[in-house]
């Protein structure tokens, strides 16, 4: 597996794995309207100019890509996909792993998913993410907010 730097030639290439790792979250939920499947492709081009964001390539076909950006002393963590076919293989750990020493220079990391995704929640707990807010933003949908303290 490679990690690497995306770019904006990759951008068709992690919607399209975007669309597809996001249907277990709309399925956990109910809704199949949620922001990362309605998001479109110029969308996605201006958050490769604005975010740093990551892609696992596996024989030339990506696999992963993360996103992030630093807000001050923090960096802010979101759309850690991962294909259905390579989830549990330690592909979302790598690139978790890997935004972190990108952004080696922040006080802390912080992500959020929903409250009943308990396979990302299991995960961020692993790599020592601890909740620190939840937000209701409707009756059907709390966000849980974590966050990780720089290791120094």
């Amino acid at each position: 597996m490679e990690i690497s730097k995306a770019e904006r030639e990759d951008a068709a290439e992690i919607l399209e794995l975007q669309y597809l790792s996001y249907q277990s979250e709309a399925q956990i939920y109910n809704d199949y309207t949620i922001q990362p499947l309605m998001q479109n492709l110029s969308e996605l081009e201006e958050e490769l100019e604005r975010h740093f964001v990551l892609k696992a390539v596996i024989s030339g076909k990506i696999v992963g890509s993360v996103r992030a950006y630093q807000e001050n002393q923090v960096c802010k963590i979101g759309k850690l996909i991962v294909h259905p076919d390579h989830q549990s293989t330690g592909i979302g750990t790598t690139l978790l792993n890997a935004i972190e020493q990108q952004f080696g220079s922040c006080r802390k990391y912080e992500l959020f998913t929903g409250e009943k995704s308990q396979k990302n929640l299991y995960l961020y707990a692993k790599l020592g993410f601890k909740p620190c807010r939840k937000v209701e933003v409707d009756r059907h949908l709390t966000i849980i907010y974590l966050e990780k303290e720089r290791k120094i």
